[in-house]
């Protein structure tokens, strides 16, 4: 009598799309269990109207997928991380500085356009999550994440746990004043002297712009003069290289970073802070100053205390924590 052969049971590998939204661009990726990314994409979203901005949304979580289903894999949600304030109880995205998705029931509007589940939370909150479970803060219970781009998100994670407010809009640090008196804050925000407008990258532009005018002899002067355009990534490239309007930019987005911190410090004990987004290219040119101001400025004994760290993930932390996210709520 010859045996039954039983068929091997087939295990079928489960990736997640994580998709951190910007005021800029746009990055999704098909992310696997081990959390290695296994196809990225990237697109611009600034200045996009809504039924632009959505169809981008949906046409890069649908390239991310179709990479993810020929590499064998089974997609079994989307995390997407987004910068605005939510209203975790209706699932709404109530208010943004920068994009044009204020009053969506955001998640609904993805889950249907895209015909999987759908997690979202606000970007920061995605991005400290990914620090704290696999990054920067691994191991650590009281973390402050800082996510420096065009804008500046915040995460917040206390006891072990992300820590959104009583309905979801908290930890918004790149709203925390630093200066009452200081410049309009950005898109949307009604304030002045807002963290975001003093130390994100659009502040490192406008604090080169305002410089260069006076100092054009410079090699930021000349690249302006032949037609180059001033963005953060430049400004940085030439303040490694040396140039001193670019390191004046720097030095001002440090410090006024370092009076952030202090604030943060003082209010919430932190064990660690972790700076991510773009602007984090600057490296320890950015941190160094940064931490200095910082620890003129807050109490002991929790300046001495504290970390200040660059995000492990880079600018992919928001990706990898909303990967992170829809394979926990999902």
């Amino acid at each position: 009598m010859v045996a039954a052969t039983v068929p091997e049971a087939r295990t079928t590998t489960t990736s997640v799309i994580g998709v951190d939204l910007g005021g800029t661009k746009l990055l999704a990726g098909a992310v696997g269990p081990d959390l290695a990314v296994h196809h990225r994409v990237r697109r611009q979203a600034f200045g996009l109207d809504q039924p632009t901005l959505l169809a981008t949304i949906v046409e890069a979580v649908q390239e991310a997928a179709q990479a993810a289903e020929a590499a064998g894999t089974e997609v079994a949600g989307v995390g997407l991380g987004i910068p605005v304030t939510m209203d975790r109880r209706t699932g709404v995205a109530v208010y943004s500085t920068h994009l044009p998705i204020a009053g969506m029931p955001f998640e609904a509007v993805m889950s249907e356009q895209l015909g999987l589940p759908v997690a979202v939370d606000n970007d920061g909150n995605c991005a400290v999550l990914a620090e704290v479970r696999h990054g920067a803060a691994q191991g650590a219970d009281d973390v402050v994440m800082l996510t420096l781009g065009t804008g500046i998100g915040g995460g917040l994670v206390l006891g072990g746990k992300v820590q959104r407010g009583w309905i979801g809009a908290g930890a918004e640090f790149g709203h925390m004043v630093i200066d009452m008196d200081g410049p309009p804050c950005q898109g949307n925000c009604p304030n002045r002297g807002c963290l975001e407008v003093m130390a994100s990258g659009s502040a490192l532009v406008r604090e080169a712009a305002l410089r260069v005018g006076r100092r054009p002899d410079t090699p930021l002067g000349h690249a302006l003069e032949e037609g180059r355009a001033l963005t953060g990534p430049f400004v940085t490239e030439l303040a490694h290289d040396g140039d001193p309007v670019a390191l004046d930019a720097m030095g001002a987005v440090a410090r006024a970073l370092g009076v952030g911190l202090s604030s943060i410090v003082n209010m919430l004990n932190p064990e660690v802070i972790v700076i991510g987004g773009g602007v984090i290219a600057a490296g320890e040119m950015l941190l160094g100053p940064a931490r200095q101001e910082m620890l003129s400025r807050a109490l002991t004994p929790a300046r001495d205390t504290v970390r200040v760290v660059p995000a492990a993930f880079g600018d992919e932390a928001g990706m990898i924590g909303a990967a992170l996210l829809a394979r926990e709520e999902l």
